[in-house]
Parts: structure tokens; sequence; C-alpha cells
């Protein structure tokens, strides 16, 4: 069994592993134990003006993507779009007239790339960072409006 350094000590990998008789003076809830796998994709690699966010399955949302007019930051408004054969977009306290005129490029992208948004979104946190930088690499960029 291989051996796992952490500081000084070297540990085998089945002393990690909690013994399943043993339970621990306070019960932790499996709900707070979440993986997520995320990136913010920027215009170079989407074809969309802005920064789109994805990400691995959130709580009970539906899959989705966000989109943000510039650097996304926590509670900034936003659009989301739901991964779906038909995109449906919702407005995060964006003006108005921002929400409209990305609306119909976000939709457009998520549509191109539902199939890979939505394994990525069901089993991206399990996946290795040479499978995520491969899923990146393959999302489809749109085309230059002309």
């Amino acid at each position: 069994m291989a051996a796992v350094c952490q500081g000084n000590v070297h540990m085998r990998a089945k002393e990690l592993i909690p013994d399943p008789q043993h339970r621990p003076a306070v019960p932790v809830p499996s709900a707070e134990i979440a993986l997520i796998e995320m990136a913010n994709l920027p215009t170079e690699k989407t074809g969309v003006e802005g920064v789109i966010y994805i990400s691995t399955a959130q709580g009970s949302h539906a899959p989705r993507v966000k989109w943000y007019p510039g650097r996304p930051a926590e509670n900034a408004p936003c659009l989301s779009v739901i991964i779906e054969d038909s995109p449906r977009a919702f407005n995060h306290h964006l003006p108005q007239r921002v929400f409209d005129a990305a609306c119909i490029a976000v939709k457009a992208w998520v549509a191109l790339n539902a199939s890979a948004l939505l394994d990525f979104w069901q089993h991206g946190s399990t996946w290795l960072d040479d499978e995520v930088t491969g899923f990146k690499l393959a999302l489809a960029k749109l085309p230059p409006r002309g």
C-alpha cells in the first residue's frame, strides 16, 4: 500500500480512511461537502463578449451557465442560461439593455455546447485535470458576427 506524506509524518492510505465503526462526536451532513469544478471563460474562448462562468452541479440549481459583462464577482449582476434544448435566460439585476444585448449570443453558445456542458455539469467534479482541460479546449466558439 502506498504511503502518504503528511508534513514529516508518513501514513498509509488505509490509515486515512475512517473506520466505518467509528462515528464522529458531531455528525457532519454530507450536504456540507460538495465538489465543484468551475471556470470563467473569456471572449477569446467563447466568441461571446464578456465572461461565461461554467460549473459542475451546484445545490438544487438546474444545469446552467452564468454570463457577466466583465470580471465575475460574488453577487454581481449577471444573466443565467439554463442548459436545455431551448435555452432560457434569466436576468439577475443587469440593466435591461445589457441583458438584451448579451442574451441571444449566450443562448446560442449554450445551444452549441449543450451536450458537453451537461456532461460537465453532471460528471465534471470527478474528472482529472487533463479531462477538464480537454473539455474546455473542445468547447465550440461562436463564429464572429458579420
